[in-house]
């Protein structure tokens, strides 16, 4: 009788630990996309110059620590790591935000930077106070886990957010180098957003030249579905 036990908790042993091993498969490969995307974000960022480069490789940083929140959240769910997932990633809007302010100087820089310190310090106490949240999340995680065709679709719908989310920010990185190497457009002159294909342009140039050029250049990019410009022309 002890021998059958001693059996039966060996294979329910070897069960949990193979299942525990297939849950966290699509969160090492969602971490693993989220990792070579970076590295090919923070590549595309050497052909730009001063504190251009330096903001785009910021701006790979926060598109990284976002999409590690998001595989955290879909595929790990406990208010331990979601919240370490929060926190890496406030940490990294912070120092975007820091390298952003850069390009300012006097009390325009000062103001931007104590924003950006304020801001860090609001999104980091949001940080921890997801456990509750968090915990519920985990719950339905596990009571969908039993509908096999649910949690399929759930993880294939999350590998497709991820990938969304990377390939906009491979698409934002794309515009700032091709602005980065024209001679009409200044790259610092223009913020570049990417939402699900949408490139929206923003900022202040001196001439409609560079404005128009700015956006000829972003639709010419891979991957672009439109264009949106809010570029001013300064006065």
């Amino acid at each position: 009788m002890k021998k059958i036990l001693c059996i039966s908790l060996a294979a329910l042993f070897s069960s949990s630990v193979a299942i525990a091993g297939a849950d966290n498969a699509p969160y090492k490969a969602a971490k693993e996309k989220a990792e070579s995307d970076y590295k090919a974000a923070k590549d595309a960022c050497k052909s730009m110059k001063g504190n251009a480069e330096d903001v785009c490789k910021e701006e790979a940083k926060v598109a990284q620590a976002r999409a590690e929140l998001d595989a955290t959240t879909q595929h790990m769910n406990t208010a331990k790591d979601v919240e370490k997932a929060r926190r890496r990633l406030a940490d990294a809007e912070y120092e975007l935000a820091k390298e952003r302010c850069d390009d300012m100087s006097g009390s325009t820089k000062s103001a931007c930077k104590s924003d950006a310190k304020s801001a860090h310090k609001t999104a980091l106490a949001s940080a921890g106070t997801t456990s509750t949240t968090a915990a519920v999340a985990q719950d339905a995680r596990t009571t969908a886990a039993a509908a096999t065709d649910t949690t399929r679709d759930t993880v294939r719908d999350a590998t497709r957010d991820t990938r969304t989310a990377m390939s906009d920010t491979m698409i934002t990185t794309k515009v700032k180098a091709e602005m980065a190497a024209d001679p009409l457009v200044k790259a610092m002159d223009v913020h570049v957003e990417t939402q699900k294909g949408i490139v929206m342009l923003s900022g202040f140039v001196p001439s409609r030249a560079e404005a128009d050029k700015a956006v000829e250049l972003a639709r010419k990019v891979e991957g672009v579905q439109e264009v949106k410009s809010s570029i001013q022309i300064k006065k």
